[in-house]
């Protein structure tokens, strides 16, 4: 055995092992700590494929700051397993039938996937200049436009996020003192 395939192998044993933790633990705080343990063991897997960018951007985004976001929101909501209202047998039947659909149609994308086999010397498809030049040639026009569409989303975010002013002179010396 390669050095490859053990990394491999101890990498997908490490992303299964917290990915079951993330669905089998009863904390959401540990939940968001399994999934960002999963993100790292991804991100391996993203190095040992020669995709160094997308293990970065992964590590950083979704790691970084998607989890600290949830970390946050599940710390701001307070959430009580007392408080919480148990979920009628409709809810449940309805999950476990989507619950089996996905399951058959991820063992159809299995079955009928034709597993290609890549030469570790040549595969610099993912290096951060291969990219580039594909993506500001090829892709231009999306990556353009995508870039418009966040700076819009940002900008209706500081105007939803920013507080009303108000016109009353005492509020204003309220806020003063």
């Amino acid at each position: 055995m390669e050095i490859y395939d053990i990394l491999f192998w101890v990498l997908s044993a490490v992303a299964v092992s917290c990915a079951l933790g993330v669905i089998l633990s009863r904390n959401p705080v540990n939940s968001v700590m399994f999934l960002i343990l999963t993100f790292f063991a991804i991100s391996g897997h993203y190095i040992l494929m020669n995709v160094q960018f997308l293990a970065i951007v992964n590590v950083i985004v979704y790691a970084g700051a998607i989890m600290v976001l949830f970390l946050f929101v599940i710390m701001l909501m307070n959430l009580n397993a007392d408080v919480e209202p148990q979920k009628g047998q409709l809810v449940q039947l309805a999950g476990v039938i989507s619950g089996g659909i996905l399951f058959l149609v991820i063992l159809a994308g299995i079955k009928s996937a034709k597993p290609e086999i890549m030469d570790k010397a040549s595969t610099d498809i993912g290096l951060i200049s291969n990219l580039g030049k594909v993506l500001f040639t090829k892709y231009v026009l999306p990556f353009e436009i995508s870039s418009v569409l966040f700076l819009s989303a940002m900008i209706g975010a500081i105007v939803i996020g920013k507080k009303e002013e108000t016109k009353d002179p005492d509020a204003k010396a309220e806020r003063v003192n």
